[in-house]
């Protein structure tokens, strides 16, 4: 039996996602924090992880770096309500395996330790889609942001728009 690591911030998420693992057969070891997480980490080396991009404590993405660090064999598959293309770069840089947003099921979480990207993309077959204003909107905000580390206040000032207003467009679902 596998063990897997399940970290979010969201209770009844990360309830549900719990008990829908265990029931294909994992072990799983859940925590809501980031100071949760970390404690695991030192005491179990995962096979997998499913880890939230924000959440109290720190972020996903550091969370990912230090379990690479500590357990370099663990899977890790980031999973999130923000989804941008900035953060899915990072995280794969980072070494994640797959990227999901939410709301996610657990055979999707499952589906994207499985994934395996495209290496070369047939251009001739696919036609171009570009995005749409509004995506390309909430892509340049998520990569401030991440330039940012997070901190709304200098994100909101190198994109010329008062904290308040970027509070707003973040609590939007992304497009």
């Amino acid at each position: 039996m596998e063990l897997l690591l399940l970290v979010d911030d969201d209770e009844m998420l990360r309830e549900r996602m719990g008990r829908a693992l265990k029931a294909r057969d994992f072990d799983v070891v859940e925590a809501g924090s980031y100071d949760e997480a970390l404690e695991h980490i030192e005491s179990v080396r995962p096979d997998r992880a499913v880890l939230d991009l924000r959440m109290p404590g720190g972020s996903g993405i550091s969370l990912l770096k230090t379990l690479q660090l500590r357990s370099p064999a663990t899977r890790v598959v980031m999973l999130t309500g923000y989804g941008s293309i900035a953060n899915a770069v990072d995280a794969m840089r980072e070494g994640a395996v797959g990227y999901v947003t939410k709301p996610a099921d657990a055979d999707q979480v499952l589906a994207a330790f499985d994934a395996t990207p495209a290496l070369h993309a047939d251009t001739t077959t696919d036609e171009f889609h570009p995005p749409s204003l509004a995506e390309a909107e909430w892509n340049h905000i998520q990569q401030v942001l991440a330039d940012c580390d997070g901190n709304l206040s200098r994100a909101a000032n190198l994109l010329g728009i008062p904290r308040r207003t970027l509070q707003r467009k973040l609590k939007k679902l992304a497009p």
